[in-house]
Order: C-alpha cells, then sequence, then structure tokens
C-alpha cells in the first residue's frame, strides 16, 4: 500500500513539474513565485540535446 501512494505522489510531482515548466519557462515568462526554479529549470532544459530543423528532414 505504501509503495502505492509513493508511486502515485511521485507522478502527481512530475507532472506538476511538467505543467509549471511549460506554463512559464518554455513561454519565456518568469515564474511569479520562484524566479530561480523557472531559471534552473530552463538551464536543465538548454542542456539537452535536441533536434534541428534539418536534421528531422529525411
Amino acid at each position: 500500500m505504501l509503495a502505492i501512494v509513493l508511486m502515485m505522489s511521485l507522478g502527481v510531482l512530475v507532472a506538476a513539474a511538467v505543467a509549471v515548466y511549460v506554463a512559464y519557462p518554455h513561454r519565456g515568462e518568469e515564474m511569479p513565485v520562484a524566479p530561480q526554479l523557472g531559471d534552473a529549470m530552463r538551464k536543465g532544459v538548454d542542456a539537452l540535446p535536441t533536434l534541428e530543423d534539418s536534421e528531422s528532414r529525411v
């Protein structure tokens, strides 16, 4: 029972983090309550590799 509660809580936390990222830093806006968190999210995403438009077309 404890494992189910922990996994559901983890899922809710991940979903909330995605929702907060899409609502603010992804659109280029500052987070109203914790701007440092938005900066950290933006830095983390900028560090990930991405495909350029020329690479995705075959």
